[in-house]
């Protein structure tokens, strides 16, 4: 039997703080999603001034680097370089900005970005996962 770290409230509170911090920071409305390993939503915090579809944007981006074992930027790098029939790929958007949280090698969670460009997505999310040490 394996046994695994999951992540708490308290991570996940201090993974939206940090981000949140990050984005408010450059003046970036934003929403923030972080979900567990098999990307179940464990919290969502969309910046005021952030449009609505965001929502769903950076929880697709969470789950797909959670699912996927990887940031989504690989996802995004292959369509981009020419593996366009990966957008047909179950479950996954090709977005930058998910991140996964691993630890001991083993991921048990993700967070996804949305709202402004691709990699000011993805330092928000990774100035989340950093906030766990």
């Amino acid at each position: 039997m394996y046994t695994k770290a999951v992540l708490s409230q308290t991570d996940v509170s201090r993974m939206l703080a940090a981000a949140r911090s990050e984005a408010e920071k450059n003046e970036w409305a934003v929403t923030i999603s972080v979900v567990d390993d098999g990307g179940h939503p464990l919290a969502l915090d969309r910046l005021d001034g952030c449009a609505p579809i965001a929502a769903y944007i950076a929880t697709e981006k969470a789950r797909s680097s959670a699912i996927g074992r990887r940031e989504t930027k690989g996802f995004e790098d292959m369509v981009n370089g020419g593996r366009s029939a990966f957008l047909s790929a179950p479950l996954i958007t090709s977005l930058e900005g998910g991140v996964p949280v691993i630890v001991d090698g083993n991921v048990v969670g993700a967070i996804g970005v949305s709202g402004v460009k691709a990699d000011q997505d993805a330092q928000v999310a990774k100035a989340g996962v950093a906030a766990l040490g």
